[in-house]
C-alpha cells in the first residue's frame, strides 16, 4: 500500500516516546549552545557591509551612481579626464555594470572627502574593481591602508604588467632599461633615481607618481648618473629636484612609486 504524504512525513520521527524525548533534549541542548550575541553580530555585519542596487550611471573608470548615490570604487585608481585610457576605462566599467544589479561591499571607510561611498562592486561572485585592474585600466590604490583584498589587487597589477595591457604597457625607450630606484626614504619623502647606462638619458616629460593623483613631471632634464627627488620647497640643483606644492606624496600606510616615459608607458614601479 502506498504511504500518504502525511505518513511519509511522520515516518521520519521516532516511534517511541523515549526516542522522541531524547531527540527533543538534543535539540534543546543545541539551541542553548548557540551563541546568539555572536550570531546577531554576524548578521548585523553582513547587513551593514552590503548594499544592493542598480547602476544608473557611470561617471568615469572608478566612479558610478547606484540608487542615486555616487560610489567611488575601492582599491583602484583610473586615468583622469584628459589622460590616456580615460575613455576606455569608463567604457569598460559601463560594459560591466551599467543598468545591472550589483552588491556593494564596505570595508574600513564609509565615505571619502567628497562624500562619495567607498565600496567594492560585486556582480555575483565577480569583483568588478579587480577586473578593472586585470584589464589594465587602473593601478591598485590603497591610501587608507591594506585591506582583505590588497594581495589580490597587487597580484592582478603584477599580472597586468607581465602582459603589458593598456596602462601596464612597458616603455620601449632605450633608457627604460637604464633607470633604477637607488634609494627611497619615506620619512624624508625623497627618492633617488640612478642611470646605470653609459650614456645620458633624456627624461623630459617623464613622470613619477604615487598610487593616487600626485604626479611629478621632469622638464628639460637629462640624467647622467643619479638625481634625488625631494617633496617640499627648495632650490633645484644638479643633484636634487624638488617636488614642490605637496605636503607629502607617499603615505605611511604603504604606497607605490610609478615611473613613466614621455609617452606615458611604464618604465618601472616599486611598492612598499
Amino acid at each position: 500500500m502506498n504511504k500518504t504524504k502525511k505518513d511519509q512525513i511522520f515516518s521520519y520521527f521516532p516511534k517511541s516516546k523515549a526516542k522522541l524525548k531524547l531527540l527533543l533534549m538534543f535539540l534543546i541542548i543545541i539551541l542553548l549552545g548557540i551563541n546568539y550575541p555572536l550570531l546577531d553580530r554576524v548578521l548585523n555585519n553582513f547587513i551593514e557591509n552590503y548594499e544592493f542596487g542598480i547602476v544608473e550611471r557611470v561617471i568615469d573608470g572608478d566612479t558610478l551612481v547606484v540608487n542615486e548615490t555616487t560610489v567611488r570604487l575601492l582599491g583602484i585608481n583610473c586615468p583622469e579626464k584628459g589622460e590616456k585610457y580615460y575613455e576606455e576605462a569608463k567604457e569598460y566599467l559601463e560594459n560591466l555594470t551599467l543598468h545591472k544589479f550589483v552588491k556593494l561591499k564596505r570595508t574600513k571607510e564609509d565615505l571619502d572627502i567628497y562624500k562619495r561611498k567607498l565600496r567594492y562592486v560585486l556582480i555575483g561572485s565577480t569583483n568588478i574593481n579587480l577586473e578593472i585592474v586585470k584589464a589594465g585600466y587602473a593601478n591598485f590604490y590603497f591610501p587608507s591602508g591594506k585591506d582583505i583584498f590588497y594581495k589580490e589587487f597587487k597580484e592582478a597589477w603584477k599580472e597586468c604588467v607581465s602582459r603589458g595591457l593598456n596602462i601596464c604597457e612597458k616603455s620601449k625607450d632605450k633608457c627604460a632599461f637604464c633607470i633604477e630606484i637607488k634609494n627611497f626614504n619615506f620619512e624624508k619623502q625623497s627618492l633617488t633615481l640612478k642611470n646605470n647606462c653609459q650614456y645620458s638619458c633624456d627624461l623630459n616629460r617623464w613622470t613619477i607618481k604615487d598610487e593616487g593623483r600626485k604626479k611629478f613631471e621632469f622638464e628639460n632634464f637629462t640624467l647622467d648618473r643619479e638625481i634625488t627627488i625631494k617633496v617640499g620647497v627648495g632650490e633645484n640643483t644638479n643633484n636634487t629636484l624638488f617636488w614642490a606644492g605637496e605636503e607629502y606624496v607617499w603615505t605611511n600606510t604603504g604606497d607605490t612609486i610609478i615611473l613613466r616615459d614621455k609617452d606615458d608607458k611604464l618604465v618601472l614601479w616599486w611598492n612598499y
